[in-house]
């Protein structure tokens, strides 16, 4: 049928570049969460929830713009720590491909506790990536909205 037609071989290993399917779950977990933790950000930024010394406003574009415009520091300092953070993570993700011992986004970061039984965690881990993904469209679609229209996510929805 369709597989005598499409040649599937190699789907999940990108010989050129050295990425697999390993390092594309721990790259998609990677989004999910910092996805996950951008929309809660920036409705609770357009909500009124600002940190001290921070713009306020309703459009996340703005406020990222107005901050830098008085003070490019921060902006510059996080670009090098998160360059920093991503080194430590890309170390531990390729040590974690090699030796085996290391599923993908597991850091062993758990003060909870969920996902104790096999079952329950392979199910957490489901949720956690479907709510990610949805999490992906919600984040480009805040940030293209404030782009466009410059108002916040809950003015254009509402």
């Amino acid at each position: 049928m369709l597989s005598c037609c499409v040649n599937l071989k190699g789907l999940s290993n990108i010989d050129d570049l050295g990425v697999d399917l390993y390092w594309m779950r721990e790259a998609e977990l990677k989004h999910c969460r910092l996805a996950m933790l951008a929309v809660v950000g920036a409705l609770a930024q357009e909500l009124g929830v600002v940190l001290p010394g921070m713009p306020s406003g309703k459009n996340q574009i703005d406020v990222f713009w107005q901050f830098y415009d008085r003070n490019p520091g921060p902006i510059f300092a996080s670009f090098i720590f998160l360059g920093l953070v991503e080194i430590i993570s890309g170390i531990a993700t390729t040590e974690g491909r090699k030796s085996g011992s290391r599923a993908p986004g597991e850091f062993g970061f758990n003060p909870l506790g969920f996902g104790k039984s096999p079952s329950e965690a392979k199910d957490l881990a489901l949720k956690e990536v479907r709510n990610g993904r949805l999490a992906m469209w919600a984040a480009a679609g805040i940030l293209l909205q404030g782009a466009t229209t410059h108002a916040g996510a809950l003015e254009n929805l509402f």
